[in-house]
């Protein structure tokens, strides 16, 4: 079970950010990413929480729960993201999505 602060870390490599970089998409200072991802327990505001989570690809609840599952975190962040597209780009993923079907 990996811990909050090693689920940023893991999930900002992953993503080949810096610890700069998340501190810029999510309006916060280096070293408060470093704190977050480095002190146990870090008290981040749910603000924050939810900034990471997007930035970061996943739901805010795969953050805070040891427990989550990334695959499905990611799946959830997708669609959240899927639903607030335009009809026109919602309509050219699902027959992308249908030529993977076939």
């Amino acid at each position: 079970m990996a811990t909050f602060g090693e689920k940023i870390r893991e999930l900002r490599k992953k993503a080949g950010l810096t610890l700069d970089l998340l501190a810029e998409m999510t309006g916060s200072s280096k070293s408060y990413i470093w704190e977050i991802e480095n002190k146990n327990p870090p008290r981040p505001s749910a603000e924050k929480i939810d900034r990471i989570a997007k930035a970061l690809g996943v739901t805010a609840d795969y953050l805070m729960d040891a427990e989550a599952d990334l695959a499905t975190a990611e799946d959830e962040a997708f669609f959240r993201k899927y639903r607030g597209l335009d009809p026109d780009v919602k309509d050219q993923i699902r027959r992308i999505t249908e030529t993977f079907r076939k």
